[in-house]
């Protein structure tokens, strides 16, 4: 077999695209479904169809084999099976191939041992999921709810079965179908069978009452597909809305034929389906056989649709009644125990006991077919504890214990029915101090027999005189073994109660540990620890991220080096799950030779990760840990893929602020624009044009006026550079401890020429202060905040530029005595494009960016930026900054 992780190419996947499934369906074989779907073939391919033959069942029929002319087939897969050469479909060559139709005959058929999956429906679901289109063949008898039905007429097993959910989700569905007289005179001719082959076949399968019932289920079961697809697309309503259908779970031989009459049910009462498993003491200790059959009657279950559910006690009447009531089962289907029960429980059998406690629900009891079996009471298959010595030793010290006790009772002269009682007291406490009912009944003997020894006349002898003591020790016996036996189920339902209450906190506490993930990786990591602590063994996750190999971690750490064992066929499996959705490995019927489980997590969207599950020498997984394993994995893919979408939607919101901005930015520079460079360029040719005579005077207004205009373009585009660093996060603040004298200094030789008709003043606490801060964006805060002083203020107004140490922070303030700024200006002062004079970017020359960068740029450095009313008028622009404290080294 080709590997799994070269199957497919960077183009394989069609996204977006799910193949179409046609099933050529008959009542059986030799009806012409494999003809049928070759005419088909050549149809489509003079449409222009790239069609691909990928397997078809020869037979050795003329007629058939003559249409695979102008066909493309591929060549078989050769698999020795105990010495036998066996022809199967190629999976990975048509997956190579990818033709628009592929033609896979057969569909029912189980593949050789060593393909990736165990079922040819397998192959071509996959063909479906990599968008290829299939069209196929299936007969009434391989539907896995007809199985029991068609053995019934026709005394035959078919073995090799689909589920009908395939069947149901084909696209297209052709009924193949002759008259059974046909049918039986082409078997008689030789186009079906060979002649030897064909008299057996006329004897046994190919009778024609079996013929026509077979004949009859198929158009019925066609019929009810095209019912069901109708009444999806809403043409019709369900036949009886609300119903839920409830089958128990259970080891027996017929639980089978069971689990199928529900499916029929189910779907013919268009209802839900569940399956209930109640675990009871008896069938945790199912092993061999038993539990072979337990394990494959849940797998059939999930093929028919069933969703599990389990639950735990030692009464299954009770716990299938008290189930159906609170979940709202409307019908409940059970098998006929068929076992030679005892007479003194007959009237006590699971069927009596369920339709006494089933109050309104309907209860469909199922026959067994199967032959009457002894139920083997006395021999059970358990599992024995072993007899410790310890344990002997506390019911020897209990035991003993009572017997001082009830010797000074004794010597008091108290009845012997407080005697009695102490020793009952012994008992239930060495119950209740030992596993298992062994030393309960070890504690009941020698109660009795010490009770007989010390206080029965005669004492201290084992014999009695009075004729009333034989049945006083049978009633102290039975009541003292009765007494041990509900105190050791007491213990075991409090057992019971404990590991439920662990699965439901921790079911409970998962959504709130997801929920706190940071990370894609911490969130998968969470979900891998739950499981970890759910089936105590190590746990493999991994993301799954497009066009890459998952990369696998395990938790606990400690067991890292199971990542060693990750070989590369491991990681096929791992990346077919990713691509296909489903799970693979160890316990299923993909790719079942790998070492691990591997479970997809999913989202509604695809694959989010994996986990792999070690399964090779571990115990395999019982039916509850499984529900709440699969809960899990669905709650961390849709944490998952919340968390993806909400990256997604940051993604687009920031993409879509940053074009606003961009937008913004761009209609407020062309309209104030225009202005200076307007002036730059009519001043320029005024000096240009030498008709015109200028005084020196002037001159120098003229150019003082282009200067002006130049230096506002350098500060707008210093301005514009510094905010669309920010916006993008490609600002790297410098930090380093800077004196704010010198700061200051640096600030006031680069400000606005106009400064030079205000008064500006600039006033330090301590000359010596000094801040952390990147100095380039700090100065250039503080000319924003002085230039924006002169731009507002009148002419000779007061500008103060002052610094002062508060706590741990630089209080750095920039006041003036202008004429002030509105409550309403000062909510909006620091946004983007906003000036205070009318609230729109050309109230004045300005685009509102000013405030906005100091913000930003304070903000950045870990400080605040606010503004307030200077007294007696005027405003004060304050911000702060990480304080350096001055380290003085003393010589």
């Amino acid at each position: 077999m080709r590997g799994v992780t070269d199957m497919y190419d960077a183009q394989a996947q069609q996204k977006g695209r799910q193949g179409r499934l046609k099933i050529f369906f008959g009542y059986a074989a030799g009806v012409g479904k494999t003809y049928a779907m070759l005419e088909a073939a050549h149809l489509a391919q003079k449409q222009g169809v790239d069609v691909v033959v990928g397997y078809i069942e020869r037979h050795t029929r003329p007629d058939t084999l003559a249409l695979l002319d102008g066909l493309e087939q591929l060549p078989t897969r050769t698999v020795e099976y105990r010495g036998i050469e066996l022809r199967e479909f190629d999976i990975d060559a048509a997956l190579e191939r990818r033709p628009q139709l592929i033609l896979v005959d057969e569909l029912a058929h189980s593949n050789a041992a060593g393909s990736r999956h165990l079922k040819r429906y397998q192959d071509v679901e996959e063909l479906l999921h990599a968008g290829i289109d299939v069209y196929t063949t299936v007969n009434v008898q391989h539907l896995e709810s007809l199985h029991d039905l068609v053995a019934s007429i026709t005394q035959i097993s078919v073995n090799e079965r689909i589920p009908d959910s395939v069947f149901d989700s084909a696209d297209q569905v052709e009924l193949v179908d002759i008259e059974p007289d046909d049918l039986i005179a082409r078997l008689q001719s030789g186009k079906v069978y060979q002649k030897h082959q064909a008299s057996r076949a006329l004897d046994h399968f190919f009778v024609r009452d079996n013929l026509a019932a077979l004949r009859e289920i198929a158009l019925r079961r066609t019929a009810d597909r095209l019912s069901r697809n109708a009444q999806k697309r809403g043409s019709e309503t369900a036949a009886k809305a609300g119903e839920h259908i409830l089958v128990c779970l259970s080891s027996s031989p017929s639980n089978p034929k069971v689990l199928r009459t529900a499916a029929r049910m189910a779907e013919a009462f268009h209802s839900g389906f569940t399956a209930l498993f109640v675990e009871t003491p008896e069938t945790r200790e199912l092993t061999g056989e038993n539990l072979r059959r337990l394990r494959d009657n849940l797998r059939l279950a999930e093929q028919l649709g069933a969703q599990i559910a389990t639950v735990y006690g030692d009464d299954p009447a009770a716990q299938i009644a008290e189930y159906a009531r609170v979940s709202g089962i409307t019908k409940i289907v059970i098998g006929r125990t068929n076992h030679k029960a005892s007479p003194l429980l007959k009237s006590r059998t699971l069927v009596d006991q369920l339709t006494r406690l089933a109050g309104d629900i309907d209860v469909y009891i199922i026959p067994d077919n199967q032959p009457i079996y002894h139920r083997k009471w006395m021999h059970k298959p358990r599992q024995t504890q072993p007899v410790h010595l310890l344990d002997i030793l506390k019911v020897l010290l209990i035991t003993s214990a009572a017997s001082l006790i009830n010797l000074g009772f004794y010597n008091l002269g108290l009845r012997e029915a407080n005697i009695i009682t102490v020793y009952l007291l012994g008992v239930l406490i060495a119950a209740v101090w030992t596993p298992g009912h062994f030393y309960g009944a070890l504690a009941s003997l020698l109660s009795v027999i010490e009770f007989n020894f010390l206080f029965t006349v005669p004492r201290f002898t084992l014999a009695a005189d009075d004729p009333d003591y034989p049945v006083t020790f049978f009633i102290m016996l039975l009541v003292s073994m009765l007494s041990s036996s509900l105190a050791t189920r007491v213990k075991k339902q409090a057992r019971q109660s404990a590991q439920k209450a662990y699965y439901m906190e921790l079911l409970m506490n998962c959504n709130q540990k997801l929920q706190q993930g940071r990370d894609e990786w911490e969130i998968i990591r969470v979900a891998a620890e739950q499981i970890q602590s759910l089936l105590d063994r190590p746990v493999l996750y991994a993301l799954a991220v497009p066009d890459q190999e998952p990369e696998f971690r395990v938790t606990p750490a400690e067991e890292a080096g199971m990542l060693a064992s990750l070989t590369l066929e491991e990681k096929g499996v791992a990346n077919w799950v990713i691509r296909n959705n489903k799970r693979a490995g160890a316990g299923t019927d993909t790719l079942r030779q790998a070492q691990n489980l591997y479970l997809s997590v999913r989202g509604n969207l695809g694959v989010m990760g994996i986990v792999a599950i070690p399964v090779r020498n571990w115990p395999p997984l019982e039916v509850f840990e499984k529900n709440v394993l699969i809960a899990i994995l669905n709650e961390c893919g849709l944490i998952l893929e919340r968390r993806k979408l909400q990256k997604e939607k940051q993604a687009i919101e920031l993409e879509t602020r940053q074009e606003r901005l961009r937008s913004n930015l761009l209609r407020a520079i062309s309209h104030d624009l225009r202005t200076p460079l307007t002036s730059i360029s009519g001043n320029a040719g005024v000096l240009m044009e030498k008709s015109i005579q200028l005084s020196e005077e002037k001159k120098q207004q003229i150019y003082a006026s282009i200067y002006d205009d130049a230096m506002w373009l350098i500060n707008l585009t210093e301005n514009l550079l510094s905010i669309t660093r920010i916006e993008n996060g490609t600002v790297h603040l410098q930090m380093e401890a800077e004196l704010l004298d010198d700061v200051f200094h640096e600030a006031l030789a680069h400000i606005d020429r106009q400064s030079s008709e205000h008064q500006i003043h600039m006033e330090l606490e301590d000359d010596l202060l000094m801040a952390r801060m990147d100095a380039r964006l700090i100065v250039q805060v503080i000319i924003n905040l002085i230039n924006n002083a002169v731009k507002y203020t009148q002419k000779g107004s007061n500008i103060t530029l002052s610094g002062r140490r508060e706590e741990n922070m630089a209080v750095i303030s920039v006041a003036d005595d202008g004429p002030g700024i509105s409550d309403e200006a000062k909510e909006h002062l620091f946004d983007l494009f906003y000036t205070a004079e009318h609230g729109k970017a050309d109230s004045r020359r300005g685009l509102g960016l000013g405030l906005n960068l100091c913000r930003s740029i304070v903000n950045a450095h870990g400080g605040s930026i606010t503004v307030s009313d200077n007294r007696p008028q005027g405003s004060i622009f304050t911000f702060t900054l990480p304080l350096e404290e001055v380290k003085i080294q003393h010589v």
